[in-house]
C-alpha cells in the first residue's frame, strides 16, 4: 500500500467511552487508521474493561482505560482527567462519542488551542426512521463511516480494511482450553439477551431454535448469559446435551478467542453481535424494535443474515428502549423459529 500523506499531527487522542457495541465498532476504523499512518501515535481513551478490543492493535496504538463511575463522575472530574491527559501532549483530538463528558473534554482542549473534531450522529435523520407514519428506511451512514469521517476532518485519509482482531487467524484456543476443552465438532454461539426488551427474541421461541440445533447433529452450543440471565437459560443446559452456558468466567478476552473459533454466532442486535463481528465470525442476527438501516449492523456481516419482519410500526426505536405500542412485541414474536434455525444451520 502506498504511504499516505501524514497530517501535521504526531500524537492523537481518540475518545469513545460507551456502550460496549459502539466501542467495538471503533476497532476496524482505528486499526485501519493505525496501519495507514504508522508514524502517528494514537491513544484510545475508553472504559478500562474494553482493553481486550485493542490488545492486538499495531504498535502505534495505545489504550487509556478509565473507570468513569468510580473516578471521573461530573464536570469537575472531566477537568481532572483533562489535566492528566494533557501530560501526554496530544496535538489533535477525535471525539467519537459526542456526549456531555466528551464535550467537556473537547472544550478544555479547544481552550488550550488543540484541534478537535466531533462526531455527527445525525439525530434528526434517525428520527425519520422511527416516526409512526411514512418511515424513511433509507440506510444511514454506519457508525464505522461516522468514525472515519471524524478522522478525515483531521486530515487522515484511509480505507477501512479489517477482517478480525486476530488478523487472518484465530485466537489462541489453548489459553482457554482448561475451561472450554478442545474442538472436535461445530461450535455455535447463542446470545439470547440484549439491553432492552424490544431487542430480545422471546426465550420460549429461542429454545425451539436451540432444540432443533441440538437434534440436528453433533455440535456444541455456547449460550452467553450473565448474572440473573443465567437462571433464565439454565434449563436449556439441563435439557439439551449440546448446550453450555458461558458466563463471566472467561472474561472478555477469552470470549473473543472462543468466538473466533465458532462457525456462527446467533445474536440479537446486541454487544455480542459486535464482538463476534470483530473476530470475523458470521453472525445471524435477530432484529425487532430496531433496524439495520440505522447503521448499527456488525462489521462485515451479510445483510441476508439479518432476520426481521416488515411491520408498519417498526422500527419504533433506534436503541430498542421504547415500549411496544401494542404490548405484544409482534416484531419479535412473529419471527418463526424455523427461519432462524435454517439461517444458522447453513453455516454448519
Amino acid at each position: 500500500m502506498a504511504q499516505n500523506k501524514t497530517p501535521k499531527y504526531r500524537n492523537v487522542l481518540l475518545i469513545r467511552f460507551s456502550a460496549i457495541g459502539d466501542v467495538a465498532m471503533t476497532v476496524p476504523v482505528i486499526q485501519s487508521l493505525a496501519e495507514a499512518y504508522p508514524d502517528v501515535h494514537f491513544t484510545m481513551l475508553s472504559v478500562g474493561r474494553f482493553a481486550p478490543f485493542f490488545s492486538q492493535m499495531p504498535g502505534n496504538v495505545s489504550f487509556w482505560g478509565v473507570d468513569l463511575k468510580k473516578d471521573y463522575h461530573g464536570f469537575g472530574a472531566m477537568f481532572k482527567l483533562f489535566r492528566q491527559l494533557r501530560k501526554k501532549h496530544f496535538d489533535a483530538v477525535a471525539d467519537l462519542h459526542g456526549v456531555l463528558r466528551t464535550t467537556a473534554l473537547s472544550i478544555f482542549y479547544r481552550l488550550s488551542f488543540t484541534k478537535v473534531k466531533r462526531i455527527d450522529k445525525d439525530r434528526r435523520s434517525r428520527k425519520r426512521i422511527t416516526r409512526q407514519c411514512n418511515k424513511d428506511l433509507t440506510p444511514r451512514l454506519t457508525s464505522f463511516d461516522r468514525y472515519r469521517i471524524v478522522l478525515e476532518k483531521l486530515g487522515f485519509r484511509f480505507e477501512v480494511r479489517f477482517r478480525s482482531i486476530f488478523g487472518e487467524g484465530k485466537g489462541n484456543l489453548s489459553s482457554i482450553s482448561h475451561i472450554i476443552g478442545t474442538k472436535d465438532c461445530p461450535w455455535i454461539g447463542v446470545a439470547p439477551f440484549a439491553a432492552h426488551k424490544g431487542k430480545i427474541y422471546p426465550l420460549y421461541l429461542m429454545e425451539e431454535v436451540v432444540a432443533q440445533l441440538d437434534s440436528a447433529g453433533v455440535c456444541r452450543q455456547f449460550v452467553f448469559a450473565y448474572g440473573r440471565e443465567i437462571a433464565q437459560v439454565q434449563a436449556w443446559a439441563d435439557k439439551y446435551r449440546s448446550v453450555e452456558i458461558i458466563d463471566n468466567g472467561l472474561g472478555m478476552a477469552g470470549e473473543l478467542i472462543l468466538m473466533s473459533h465458532m462457525e456462527v454466532m446467533l445474536a440479537m442486535d446486541s454487544s455480542n453481535m459486535h464482538l463476534a463481528s470483530l473476530t470475523g465470525t458470521p453472525v445471524v442476527s435477530i432484529w425487532g424494535a430496531t433496524h439495520p438501516a440505522a447503521g448499527f449492523m456488525g462489521w462485515g456481516q451479510n445483510p441476508d443474515d439479518c432476520i426481521q419482519i416488515d411491520l408498519p410500526c417498526r422500527p419504533c426505536s433506534i436503541y430498542g428502549k421504547k415500549e411496544c405500542m401494542y404490548g405484544d412485541y409482534r416484531c419479535l414474536t412473529g419471527i418463526d423459529p424455523d427461519t432462524v434455525f435454517t439461517k444458522v444451520k447453513k453455516y454448519l
